[in-house]
């Protein structure tokens, strides 16, 4: 229920900013590990984790400690100068992914754009692609950021709507079909940029041998395969990486969300030396960007993957959760997907719409968020206990039975 504390803070954002968002109707103020409480401390179970980016579950002790102990010391210098935080997370980072480089950045739509550049770059001065032409296939329902660039090769006419001219050098397939990505490809084309689990289209998981069908294509052509991991890696499919459950290797990353431990905007596109030794100075960068601020924190998020165990968690209490929901028979569920602690369970709208269930599990005391209005994601920070998933599931199975009775 909707007080005056909380309406007149709702009334405050509508006010003073524009309504490009859908929010929930409730005012959150506090947060630690799974739980969050609005301003009249009703607590909440959090199964949205920033889209991603509260793998760690909010105020994690060891990066609270991480960030006043590096904030208190040096926080931003630029890259004009070098630091002793950025070598030793650059070197974490490629070594636990497999790759040569990192290009560190902030947001991941940041990194996209890093990627996209980096590619192009790779296309006219290794490849040799005539100057101007290099094209990206990307595939239908992707979502990678909101800048001009990529709402360009997005299918979502709401993305794009009224904020062209619209930037060219994209060739959009169907995803999950190899044979339309061969087929589009061309002297030109540079690189496959394709997410290996699709996030805002509704937790879409394409065919098992998908994955393993593009590297052979992006192989046999000679074209860069990059996958954007911004809500997929780290941990949130069970695997470190959600590439890994089809033993391929990309022949670039993308990472973001998760990697600033829940505290800050942290990114970075991960690659070879032969595709990252052209981005020389003056071609790219960032004020921001691999600051040692956010270099100390990513460094210990992706250590703490290991030591805390989250990664075989998601994997252990994923599995566990998709299966109870799957026990709850219920009439509403036409299909849960996802890997790990990721699911989006797409509902009957003859039933309910999304933002009503949404709502509904709202004040039952779950944060959760429809997509593309019939699909509920479910996205837990990846150190949920038996015991606080269990409770979850409970309120869900009490919509759930609410709605059909």
């Amino acid at each position: 229920m909707i007080n005056d504390i909380q309406n007149n803070l709702i009334k405050k954002e509508s006010i003073f900013g524009p309504d490009n968002y859908k929010p929930l109707p409730v005012v959150l103020s506090r947060a630690k590990g799974v739980w969050a409480w609005d301003v009249n401390e009703k607590k909440y179970l959090d199964m949205m984790s920033g889209y991603s980016a509260v793998s760690h579950g909010h105020a994690h002790p060891e990066l609270l400690r991480v960030f006043h102990e590096q904030s208190s010391k040096l926080s931003l210098t630029s890259r004009a100068f070098y630091t002793d935080t950025l070598g030793p997370y650059l070197e974490t980072i490629t070594k636990i992914s497999g790759f040569e480089m990192c290009l560190p950045m902030n947001s991941g739509a940041e990194a996209v754009e890093t990627a996209i550049k980096s590619s192009r770059r790779w296309a006219y001065r290794t490849k040799k692609v005539k100057p101007e032409k290099a094209e990206i296939i990307v595939a239908e329902g992707n979502f990678h950021g909101r800048t001009t660039t990529i709402i360009s090769f997005s299918t979502d006419e709401n993305s794009r709507h009224d904020f062209g001219p619209h930037t060219p050098g994209f060739v959009t397939v169907k995803y999950g079909c190899s044979e339309s990505l061969e087929a589009a490809i061309n002297e030109n084309t540079a690189a496959v940029l394709i997410e290996p689990i699709q996030g805002e289209a509704g937790i879409v998981v394409p065919p098992e041998n998908y994955l393993p069908e593009v590297r052979k294509i992006c192989s046999k052509h000679n074209v860069l395969m990059i996958l954007d991991e911004i809500q997929s890696g780290l941990g949130r499919t069970g695997k470190l990486f959600a590439f890994q459950h089809s033993n391929i290797q990309p022949d670039g990353l993308i990472l973001g969300k998760a990697l600033g431990g829940g505290f800050m905007p942290v990114s970075c596109f991960l690659s070879s030396e032969e595709v990252l030794h052209w981005m020389n100075p003056g071609s790219h960068g960032s004020t921001f960007g691999g600051n040692p601020l956010a270099a100390a924190i990513a460094k210990r998020s992706i250590e703490l993957l290991e030591e805390d165990g989250l990664i075989e968690n998601s994997r252990i209490m994923g599995d566990y959760f998709k299966e109870s929901l799957l026990n709850l028979n219920s009439k509403i569920i036409k299909d849960i997907r996802g890997k790990g602690l990721w699911l989006g369970v797409e509902i009957d709208p003859n039933y309910v719409s999304g933002k009503d269930l949404s709502k509904m599990c709202l004040d039952a005391g779950i944060l959760c968020k429809e997509t593309h209005e019939t699909t509920i994601r479910y996205a837990p920070p990846l150190v949920i206990s038996k015991e606080e998933l269990d409770w979850g599931i409970d309120k869900i199975k009490e919509v759930f039975t609410k709605i059909t009775n």
